[in-house]
């Protein structure tokens, strides 16, 4: 699907575009938000969800985004690793905590990879 111009988008998707904007402080809405807006009852309800998740809460909004990294990076989405990169650089990321971070994925995706393949059972003591 294209992502959707402001002009093309709906009324409905064209007010979650604004509070995208107003949440964000910027004049940019992103491609994920474009093409989501195809449907503006899902568009609505993801953006509701996502401020409800990685708003403010127990977890640092920069563990929130590195976390959404690497869920990324093991499910494939490009796009999402990208966009999660730069919001999580933007929240204080450095490239030390970035390098450290993309060794924990390929660590965690080499041991999970073992684990499976050998077909490990589980530490009793684990299923507490």
């Amino acid at each position: 699907l294209p992502a959707l111009s402001d002009e093309a988008a709906s009324a409905e998707a064209r007010a979650v575009f604004d509070e995208i904007r107003e949440t964000r402080q910027t004049d940019y809405v992103n491609n994920f938000w474009r093409v989501l807006a195809h449907d503006p009852a899902q568009l609505k309800s993801v953006w509701d969800r996502v401020g409800s998740v990685m708003g403010p809460g127990a977890l640092d909004p920069v563990v929130k985004e590195m976390i959404y990294i690497a869920v990324s990076a093991a499910n494939g989405c490009g796009y999402c690793v990208h966009s999660h990169t730069a919001s999580a650089r933007a929240k204080g990321m450095s490239p030390a905590m970035h390098a450290e971070l993309l060794a924990v994925i390929a660590m965690a995706s080499q041991t999970n990879a073992l684990a499976t393949a050998l077909q490990v059972p589980v530490d009793e003591r684990f299923l507490a």
